[in-house]
């Protein structure tokens, strides 16, 4: 009997990032101020989307779809009403009574680790990051009549440890002993059972109808805006506080107006709501900077076949060059390229536009391996913009250079890896040397010939690769939907089917990653990557993959037939001491802690924690400078962020070690002579690992946590969402540092498995 596999573990619990939602208690009769306080959050918080719970006791279809319009992640879970018939009340027969327990319910949520409630009778008219940032206690704002020991229980901010079947059994508790205030119905409740033991907040996010008596006006201080009494706006309203109805009616917008505000509104705007609203606006209008916006947004979430179909419905001016070069994007993204190509010329006559229209056409020219023309096209965008970074790396990319003489073709392997370029990421730039390694002494053209990954794999790719004694794919994280994308496999090599189908020598797929972060899919383009992913695995005579996290990801995508065939194969870079010919230890190290830090897609790194997550760092960095040199190591540009927000923010000044200018010995070497590294990138996990260095992780992606359950060390892992992020990352690594000889060899311990792993796969591999 066979067993289904259990489902990967997923990625929130790994990263620890922090689930928010917004909750509210719908009825029918609340249902137009609902819909009015769901407008009001978009066009207030236009960059904000977080899950929006919305308990009920029974609406109507027709009032579901009305709310699922107004926002894209609508979770509608139904209350026990019978539960709360048991609360004892001061009017059991009236509805309005019975219901105004029912937003307790949220207390029984166990999904998230923070939920926002917000009454039905509420606007928001202002930021809401503060409350989204709240990462202890239960917040509310102290009520208007009543001083500072009561809460108004309008807004709530409830952290986890009160969504806990401890807390609703003091609840029920005291609902049914009726030892509350009956009048107060929830709220009464709440007081009750918290007599005055929470976080008090500023009155402007439950800033309360009363206060405006007389006509008064709103202050510009307010965020959220609530209509407390009986009356409310949506039934007529109650005389005496019309500029406060007002700004209420400024959002009771019918649908065309309300989406028309939101693509209006400043500020950034967030990916699922610019879709979601900006999606039914192009198509009512057919506005071509609109579709515009709306497909940037889908091709800076990987959805790249979305944004070609919204952009290419509309029609596009042939001035309006934005547009055009969007589309182009969009569609080079998914291996239109002639299409593409036609859009992006047409991109080039706007000197706004053109020198990254340039840079595509060049982009799409050096995959088709046509250096020459990739190198004009950059030439042609660095005329209209000199500071182009793109079309920079693009002429020095293409830049006339003897290839190296390769040796003869039956005695070379082909290797498809993605090959770094200058001032790129240190860990790209190491791996392919480090896969060769795990094969071959000789790592140079005479044993190995080059495929980048992202070319074009047209015929005479293929004919090259046929003459070779095998091709070996990897490493890195080569199955990500956002790095290089295209429309022929999905994934980063850009292999159309037709011609894996007839590569014809052994493929070993070695030591690749799943390497999708928390909160990011596949999308559209998933059935291409499902299709090319199964023939890759039906056709490799070793798969091989570098965690246990990505076999289980790779895995669920498949047939059962085919579960067998991957296979653990650790990355190469964490076993450099086995692999590098004449490896010596260093005999001294320095007195130095590396810290790296990674921002690319910071949004799914950090969510709303980044600056929870710089002052903890600041913190630790502050209590490590009594025992070392912390410095920062960049394995990118973008990675020395940290010292600059360090020194701005909590004034930590750093030193920059810009390991993207490295070359490879002088990373190895750099990793092994230093203390400890703390890092978020993988590799800044797994070279100094490799290098017999000791570790510790900030883990913002799934792969460090995959990497750390291999090595059975998940203690050298710290969430960047971790409340007491910096106390544990000081004592760790003070840890570490106090008795330093018995943490590193407790990492060659560690590396001795991952390579007894190594040895028994080459092995294998000698007989294929």
């Amino acid at each position: 009997m066979t067993t289904t596999p259990a489902p990967p573990t997923p990625a929130n619990v790994l990263t620890g990032k922090r689930r928010v939602a917004f909750a509210s208690f719908v009825d029918e009769n609340y249902l137009p101020g609902f819909l009015t306080l769901l407008r009001s959050l978009a066009l207030s918080n236009p960059g904000v989307c977080e899950d929006f719970i919305v308990l009920h006791d029974g609406l109507r279809p027709a009032s579901v779809e009305r709310i699922r319009a107004l926002h894209p992640r609508a979770d509608f879970r139904r209350v026990d009403a019978a539960h709360y018939d048991t609360y004892a009340k001061g009017d059991q027969d009236n509805y309005l009574v019975r219901k105004a327990y029912f937003i307790l319910d949220v207390f029984r949520v166990r999904d998230y680790d923070t939920v926002i409630t917000l009454d039905t009778d509420m606007i928001v008219l202002d930021d809401l990051g503060e409350l989204l940032r709240l990462r202890d206690g239960l917040a509310a704002v102290p009520q208007f009549f009543y001083g500072q020991h009561k809460l108004n229980s309008g807004l709530l901010v409830i952290q986890r440890e009160y969504l806990s079947d401890a807390f609703c059994a003091r609840i029920d508790e005291t609902g049914r002993s009726g030892a509350y205030e009956l009048d107060k119905h929830d709220q009464g409740i709440l007081n009750a059972v918290l007599d005055g033991d929470f976080v008090r907040l500023d009155a402007r996010y439950n800033y309360v109808k009363r206060r405006l008596s007389g006509d008064l006006p709103v202050p510009d201080t307010t965020a959220i805006l609530h209509f407390t009494g009986r009356h409310k706006p949506w039934q007529g309203g109650e005389a005496g506080y019309g500029q406060a109805e007002d700004r209420w009616r400024d959002f009771d917008l019918s649908d065309a107006d309300f989406h028309a505000a939101y693509l209006a509104a400043p500020g950034t705007k967030h990916h699922d709501l610019l879709v979601h609203y900006g999606t039914s606006h192009v198509r009512r209008t057919a506005d071509p900077e609109s579709a515009r916006r709306v497909a940037a947004a889908h091709i800076a979430a990987g959805e790249y076949q979305e944004a070609a179909d919204l952009l290419g419905s509309v029609r596009i001016p042939v001035d309006e060059a934005w547009p055009h070069e969007v589309l182009g994007h969009a569609l080079m993204s998914v291996s239109r390229y002639e299409e593409a190509r036609a859009q992006l010329l047409l991109a080039t006559a706007a000197p706004n536009r053109a020198a990254t229209a340039f840079s595509r056409l060049a982009q799409i020219a050096w995959i088709h391996g046509d250096d020459a023309a990739a190198s004009r096209y950059a030439h042609d965008g660095l005329a209209v913009d000199p500071t182009h970074r793109a079309n920079r790396l693009m002429r020095l990319r293409t830049q006339d250079a003897p290839a190296p003489a390769e040796g003869p073709a039956d005695r070379q392997l082909a290797h498809v890896a993605f090959y770094m370029d200058r001032q790129g990421n240190a860990g790209d730039k190491l791996l392919p040397e480090s896969v060769r390694l795990a094969f071959d002494r000789d790592t140079g053209p005479d044993r190995w010939h080059s495929v980048h990954a992202h070319r074009l794999f047209d015929e005479a790719a293929l004919e090259r690769v046929n003459a070779r004694r095998g091709l070996v794919i990897g490493g890195g994280g080569l199955f990500i939907p956002d790095t290089a994308p295209n429309g022929n496999s999905g994934w980063q090599w850009n292999v159309p089917d037709r011609l894996l189908e007839r590569i014809d020598v052994p493929v070993i797929v070695y030591a690749v990653g799943f390497n999708a972060f928390d909160g990011q899919a596949y999308g559209h383009g998933r059935g291409r990557f499902l299709t090319s992913l199964r023939k890759l695995v039906e056709r490799a005579a070793f798969f091989g993959l570098r965690n246990h996290g990505s076999i289980e990801k790779v895995r669920a995508l498949l047939p059962a037939s085919l579960h067998d065939k991957v296979r653990f194969q650790p990355c190469p870079t964490t076993v450099t001491r086995q692999l590098v010919d004449g490896w010596k230890d260093p005999a001294e190290r320095e007195d130095t802690v590396l810290l790296n830090a990674a921002y690319d897609r910071s949004g799914l790194r950090f969510g709303h924690d980044y600056a929870h997550f710089l002052a903890e760092t600041a913190s630790a960095v502050k209590a490590l400078g009594t025992r070392a040199e912390v410095k920062c190591v960049a394995h990118s540009l973008d990675d020395e962020r940290i010292a600059f927000d360090l020194r701005r923010e909590h004034g930590i000044a750093l030193p920059v070690i810009p390991m993207y200018d490295f070359g490879n010995d002088e990373i190895r070497d750099t990793y092994a002579r230093t203390k400890l590294v703390i890092g978020m990138r993988g590799h800044a996990g797994m070279i100094p690992f490799g290098c017999g260095t000791p570790v510790i992780s900030l883990i913002s992606h799934p792969k460090m946590a995959y990497f750390l359950s291999d090595i059975d060390r998940p203690e050298w892992g710290i969430s960047v969402h971790d409340r007491h992020l910096g106390a544990r990352l000081a004592e760790r690594a003070a840890g570490l540092l106090d008795d330093h000889p018995a943490a590193v060899a407790d990492v060659h311990g560690r590396q001795r498995e991952l390579w007894k792993v190594t040895e028994a796969n080459a092995a294998e591999l000698k007989g294929i």
